[in-house]
Order: C-alpha cells, then structure tokens, then sequence
C-alpha cells in the first residue's frame, strides 16, 4: 500500500467500498524502505476510512523459496482472521494472494473474488523475469498456468482489466461458458484529483519555474515508473525525432525512478541533458505536473501478456485533457485512445511512424478525450462495478 499502485490502484476502490458500507481486513506485504517511509500515512488513511490494514515487511530473497514463504504466511494471517471474522468474500488482487483465496473457498467456502490484474506468469516471462530455457522456471511456469486455469473456474468471479483479456480467456477451450462471471473493471482514475480545473496555478507555476520550463516550450510528458514493460529506448527515439521537428521540446518525466537511469540512456541516443527533466513527487501532486505537459507518451512492450494491461496513467492523462501518444498491442488502450479521438495509437517504432504523428493534433478532441476518461476510467464507475460484483457474490452467499 506503500507504493504508488497500491495509493492509486487498492486504496481509492476499497475506501470507496467502505463508504457504501463494506468492512475490509487488507492484507498487504511492503518494501521496508517505503513502508518506513510511508506507513503513517497510509494508517491514517486506513483508519480513517475503517479498514483494517494488516501490513508484512515482503521477503526478497532468496528468489521463489522467498515468494512461497511469504505466501505462507498471507495464508496463516488469512485463516487466522477468519476464525475472528468469518468472511464473506476474500477478494485476491493478482495470482499469489489467489492461491489463498482458493484455499480459504475450499476450507470456509469463502466466496473468492480473482483479480487478476493481467497474466502473471505469462508476464514473467515475456518481462524476461523467468527464463522457462531454465528446468526450474519452466517448472514454476507450468505450475502457474495449471493454478491460473483453477482460479478461473473455481473463482466465483473474475475481474479483467481489459475487454480484450476476457476476449482471450473465454477463447481458450473449457472456458467458453465463463463470459457472465468475467467483469471488466479497467485501472481507473479519481477525477477529482486528476482535473485540470482544480490543479493550483501557483504550484504549477512553481513546478514550470523548478524546472526551468517556459511558456514557449513543447512539453512531452511520461508520468510513473520505468522498468520491465516500458520502452525508454523506443520513447526517446521518439523525442530525438520530434526534437527535430520541434527545437523547443521538453521530454519531462514524473517518475521515481533514478535521473540519472533516463539521463545516461538519453545521452547514448544524441539527447542533450538540457532537454530532459525529471522530478519526482507525491500522487497528489502529480496531476499538477501533468498540467505542464504539451502531450504524453508511452510505450509499452506488445507481448501477448499486455493483452489483459490496463494502463493506469491513460485514464489520468485523459481526465487532464492531454493528447496521447502510445502504442497498438496493449489491452484496450489503443481502441479506447482512437474511440475517444485522444491521440495517436501507432503500431511500429520507426521513423516512417513516427513522422505519421502530426504534433498540432488535429485528430485530438479534447471534450470527447475527457468524456472519454468519465466513461472509461472513473473511479466512481470502477466503485460501482465492484459494489455491483460484491453484492452478487454475497447474494449467493445467503
């Protein structure tokens, strides 16, 4: 909960279910250094909101032995509480928590809720995590996929991130029938922080005075991390060619990431340092730095696991109104950008498609973009929908 997912992807749902009367235990494993860091606050928040946080320092090492241990021990906290509390519904985000979730429906006939979040260990391996060459990892792959089957027919719902994941899940053979338990909840935004009419001039005119950005300046922006999925290298060629075309551009990087990770790589592509920015800031402040950007970009690697990937930054780029630029293959986001005429989905790296993005953006509507985040990605939808899986599931129960 300590890191920026579980502050924008975890959080904002479950203290929305708990004010439409829902009580939740969390379970949650954090990196020492940010549960440190952050830990008060994110009590604060969950007391507030009368959730109950349960929080575990996450084991790192050794590599699997690690991961199972900690599996372990979510399942003993888990079948512990439960003698307190007699849950209703475990509700699992992701394939390892699942693996408990199916244990507590087993033993307590819990209703169990998968979130899958995406294909997990599909995703270790095109995020070249597990090398399945290797006999070890070839073995915990098939495992994966054996449970991942499980969990889909044993699970008495399933959330997708994406329509076009639950496309590929009710086209496998023996899941046919699972389209009416499959809901399609994308990572949605709070478009009460993420509106550009509530975004405080003078912070932003602070920010813009920080980081030496003036009014003249084209400013191409990239918000959230930088590791596995996406493309640094392919982003930056981009803004090398649109450097050409564009002199006064500004790659600006909200992210925590290392500067000096997106300074060095910049600089092996002929980017000179006086173009890049980098800063990083709190959740609720990011919308106030993605109000300096002229338009956004991201890529991401196209493999078959990003079928099920929702993008959590597309909904909040969208509600600011901000053109973007992103790549075909990846869940719905390339649909939903031409559908809602919010930018530019282009399938290839090169230059030829590259030099297809007109920077005016004259295929960009910024009223229908915005509609677009309200209809797709608001929170208060992404609320609904669970609240409306919820009181299936309890229904059932009873």
């Amino acid at each position: 909960m300590t890191d920026p997912l579980g502050q924008s992807q975890v959080l904002p749902y479950i203290i929305g279910l708990s004010k439409k009367g829902y009580r939740f235990h969390l379970i949650s494993f954090e990196k020492p250094d940010r549960f440190a860091k952050f830990k008060d606050e994110i009590q604060v928040l969950c007391d507030k909101n009368d959730i109950t946080w349960h929080h575990r320092i996450y084991t790192k090492k050794p590599p699997l032995l690690s991961t199972l241990y900690d599996v372990w021990r979510m399942r003993q906290l888990s079948l512990k509480l439960n003698k307190t509390y007699h849950f209703s519904i475990v509700h699992c985000r992701s394939y390892l928590s699942a693996m408990v979730g199916l244990a507590m429906k087993m033993k307590f006939k819990t209703k169990f809720l998968f979130d899958m979040r995406g294909f997990w260990a599909d995703e270790r391996v095109d995020g070249k995590i597990w090398n399945i060459k290797n006999p070890i990892f070839k073995l915990v792959y098939s495992f994966f996929k054996r449970k991942e089957r499980k969990f889909f027919l044993e699970a008495d719902h399933v959330i997708s991130l994406t329509y076009a994941g639950k496309e590929e899940i009710i086209s496998w053979k023996g899941l046919e029938h699972l389209n009416n338990k499959i809901e399609v909840i994308p990572c949605c935004a709070d478009l009460t922080l993420f509106d550009p009419k509530q975004v405080d001039t003078k912070k932003r005119e602070s920010y813009a005075e920080e980081l030496a950005i003036s009014p003249t300046d084209f400013v191409l922006g990239y918000v959230g991390s930088i590791g596995t999925w996406y493309m640094l290298d392919e982003m930056l060629g981009y803004f090398r060619y649109q450097l050409s075309q564009k002199p006064n551009s500004i790659f600006l990087f909200v992210t925590g990431e290392s500067p000096s990770t997106i300074l060095s790589k910049a600089s092996e592509l002929g980017i000179e340092e006086k173009s890049i920015r980098v800063i990083s800031v709190l959740h609720k402040e990011v919308a106030t730095c993605i109000s300096l950007f002229s338009a956004s970009i991201f890529f991401i690697k196209p493999t078959f696991s990003k079928k099920a990937s929702s993008p959590t930054k597309q909904g909040e780029l969208m509600a600011m109104g901000i053109p973007i630029i992103c790549n075909a293959g990846v869940g719905d986001t390339a649909k939903v950008v031409n559908d809602y005429q919010a930018g530019y989905a282009i399938n290839n790296f090169e230059t030829s498609d590259f030099e297809s993005i007109d920077l005016l953006f004259p295929n960009f509507n910024k009223s229908n973009c915005q509609n677009g985040a309200k209809e797709f990605y608001s929170l208060d939808q992404g609320v609904a929908r669970y609240q409306s899986v919820y009181s299936k599931l309890i229904s059932a129960r009873e």
